[in-house]
């Protein structure tokens, strides 16, 4: 789906001054307009940043009922110092004469979860802006403050502890969609098949090469170090190493029809103050069917068929 820039995330649009003209054109014509939001009062109203002019979103306007939380305070409180978007529902001008505009939030998300329910299929590419993370997955903000869910072990081809090893909050993605239950509004998305699949992972590595990786988890037979988040090598443990410790790493063999690299960890190096953003082999499109594996691969395949996922 191409990237449609009304409905796009919170902290993608493009900043532009937000003058009484603008604000006027948007309440004529319906349009969502972003901007921060200032505070909260203590009666739930939102305050929001549009210059000389007032703007404030009330407290039952500043989440869409059927998202998940919508009710609680924090669903409110948690949108203080960061943009959010909004339609403008009326211009007014306050007891003193003041002009200001009353915005709604809600109405902008009705808007983005309308055309999302109408457009959305899996497989289709979504411009995403990484919200919040728990440790069974990352929620990303897909239009407008509608939030889907990134499941862990759908971040990456590569286990890792925790979303944070692999996202930071604020970050933009790109993702696919896995699912869509249309009568729950829930979306479900998918981000390790744009990662690019065993072969194409493994082609930047030859042996003889030394290169970085960050060791996932240590077994008695060895320590899986990741190369790539799609790709991990076995390399025999190394005595003051431990799981998460970033190490340079030799390789010694690369047998794509096992999958398997073969590794040989140097040392310890220091660890990275972020993670690193990913590096995508799928940008646009629609995918149908991804495979991993090597061709003639003698392990079980790797695979996702976005076709079987349902509409």
């Amino acid at each position: 789906m191409p990237e449609n820039k009304a409905f796009l995330p919170e902290g993608l649009r493009p900043c532009v001054p937000l003058t009484p003209a603008l604000l006027r054109e948007a309440l004529e014509q319906n349009k969502i307009l972003e901007a921060p939001a200032d505070r909260c009062d203590s009666a739930g109203t939102l305050h929001i940043s549009l210059g000389p002019m007032e703007g404030l979103i009330p407290r039952e306007e500043a989440v869409a009922p059927w998202i998940s939380g919508a009710e609680r305070d924090i669903a409110r409180l948690s949108l203080v110092g960061k943009p959010v978007c909004f339609t403008v529902a009326r211009l007014e001008a306050d007891a003193k004469g003041a002009p200001r505009a009353l915005l709604s939030r809600r109405a902008a998300q009705e808007q983005a979860m309308e055309y999302l329910l109408g457009v959305l299929e899996p497989g289709m590419l979504l411009t995403c802006r990484v919200t919040h993370m728990e440790p069974f997955g990352a929620f990303v903000d897909i239009g407008c403050g509608i939030v889907a869910m990134l499941p862990i072990e759908r971040i990456s081809v590569s286990r890792i502890p925790h979303p944070a090893a692999r996202l930071r909050v604020g970050q933009k993605i790109l993702a696919a969609v896995l699912s869509i239950d249309r009568d729950a509004r829930r979306v479900t998305l998918t981000h390790r098949e744009l990662l690019g699949t065993w072969m194409e992972n493994a082609s930047r590595f030859a042996p003889g090469d030394t290169v970085q990786g960050v060791i996932r988890s240590i077994r008695d037979y060895g320590a899986f170090v990741e190369l790539t988040p799609n790709l991990s090598g076995l390399a025999d443990v190394k005595e003051g190493t431990a799981e998460g410790d970033r190490v340079s790493v030799f390789i010694r063999s690369i047998r794509p029809e096992r999958m398997k690299i073969k590794l040989q960890i140097i040392q310890r190096l220091p660890p990275r103050l972020a993670p690193t953003p990913p590096r995508y082999q799928i940008t646009d499109g629609r995918l149908e069917r991804w495979v991993y594996s090597p061709p003639g691969c003698e392990k079980p395949e790797i695979f996702t068929d976005f076709t079987a996922c349902g509409p």
